[in-house]
């Protein structure tokens, strides 16, 4: 019995390295590498701590690019050209003028403007394909590859974002994860992220058309908070958020905020699945509610209709109407394109646990932030009492799922109305609450 399973231990190892081929340990030579040049140059601004990041971030990155090797080529793509982009700038930003690939496409808000534009285009070629009976699998395979060179421009905005806070001034250079701006174009690319693994593991793209509403929402929220509120132009910090904490604790909260956003949208999916071929408009809850929440938007964002903003609201109210009609008047073609109940069922699983994983993890880290930061762990602070409701929320639902066995229609509207909850921990308590986290308000 010892030698059959130390064989299996034996061949179960080499099996692991076996399937490795030479890109993967080149791209594991040029993170390595990537990683001594960082300590080089910057170890002397570094801490003991954003040390030891550095070098846990060194393993972590080859794991993700052996586990799923699209996101090699991601990474390597994103390096060299925000590489490109920062040499470019030459220790000057007014080069961002006057450099042809800075103003059009490498700076920071260049690229977040080409993000979005990709976003919103990802979004239709999604929704052509779910409606086309001849070309679907086509549009929606151009759908995935412009969600594909989004989430790259917003990994370049990122890190190019980065480094241009830096040139303003080394005090106010920061990691760009501080503020609602910043933290959306987080959420953006983590959510299509996870998505577009989920698209390839169950070889399925229908579910884009659905998933990337939400995304496209939240450029939509972007494109209006950069413009009213200048939101684009960085910031310094508050003393508060000067703390490495923020580098783990805000990631990791929106892994939990894009997965949960994730599940809600497959939920969405299945219930129209669900009601597909229902006649009695006042049955087809999911899309009435969709429609009612879309259209209460507007009214929360553009009080009055002198508001700056206004117009674009009243834009943003007509292009929802459209989308809620269509999708009502298209149920059964849409129904027929996304995947099979169970797949639905255990994506949505799936997703909720990752985020709820991660969510943990992020409310521990927040703990001990604030106990660095204010001196106590907890302070039921309205951000923090919100938080725990949506971590209430989703553990319940994964206990009624393993100890239970929640499936179907109750796990859909819950995971459903879950995005309202989180929504609220999110927006919600920035716009109505007060705080030790008001420096997040609209």
């Amino acid at each position: 019995m010892n030698t059959v399973t130390q064989s299996s231990t034996i061949l179960l190892h080499e099996g692991w390295f076996v399937r490795r081929n030479w890109l993967d340990w080149l791209f594991a030579a040029l993170v390595a590498a990537g990683a001594v040049f960082a300590f080089s140059r910057y170890a002397g601004f570094m801490d003991v701590y954003e040390k030891g990041i550095l070098v846990a971030a060194v393993p972590a990155t080859i794991w993700l690019g052996w586990f799923w090797r699209p996101l090699r080529i991601l990474m390597l793509v994103v390096a060299a050209f925000a590489l490109l982009g920062i040499a470019s700038y030459q220790g000057s930003l007014e080069r961002a003028e006057t450099v042809f690939w800075l103003k059009y496409f490498l700076s920071s808000q260049s690229a977040i403007l080409w993000m979005s534009v990709l976003f919103f285009m990802s979004t239709i070629f999604y929704w052509l394909g779910v409606v086309s009976s001849t070309q679907g699998a086509a549009m929606e395979m151009i759908g995935s590859r412009l969600a594909w060179v989004a989430v790259t421009m917003a990994l370049i905005g990122t890190m190019v974002r980065w480094y241009e806070s830096y040139l303003l001034g080394a005090d106010i250079g920061h990691i760009p994860v501080s503020n609602l701006y910043e933290v959306f174009v987080l959420f953006c690319w983590l959510t299509t992220t996870f998505y577009l693994y989920f698209e390839e593991h169950y070889k399925t793209r229908a579910l884009g058309a659905m998933v990337m509403l939400v995304v496209s929402a939240a450029v939509g929220f972007l494109l209006w908070y950069s413009v009213v509120r200048d939101a684009h132009e960085i910031q310094p910090l508050v003393p508060a958020l000067k703390s490495w904490w923020m580098k783990l604790h805000v990631p990791a909260n929106f892994i939990g905020y894009g997965t949960f956003a994730l599940s809600a949208m497959v939920a969405l999916a299945y219930l129209i699945k669900q009601q597909a071929s229902e006649t009695r408009w006042w049955r087809l809850t999911p899309l009435l509610l969709l429609g009612i929440v879309l259209c209460f938007v507007p009214v929360v964002f553009r009080k009055t209709t002198a508001e700056a903003g206004g117009a674009y609201w009243a834009g943003y109210l007509l292009v929802s109407g459209l989308i809620v009609t269509g999708i009502l008047l298209g149920r059964q073609r849409i129904a027929a394109r996304l995947p099979s109940f169970e797949i639905l069922d255990d994506l949505m699983y799936k997703a909720i646990a990752v985020g709820f994983a991660f969510f943990t993890i992020a409310t521990v880290l927040g703990a001990l932030w604030a106990a660095e930061a204010w001196g106590g762990y907890w302070s039921w602070d309205p951000k923090e009492t919100w938080a725990l409701i949506v971590w209430l929320n989703y553990a319940a639902w994964l206990h009624m799922r393993l100890m239970k066995g929640l499936r179907g229609t109750v796990a859909a509207w819950w995971a459903l109305a879950g995005l309202a909850v989180t929504t609220f921990a999110f927006l919600g308590v920035n716009m109505f609450l007060s705080g030790l986290h008001s420096y997040g308000t609209l």
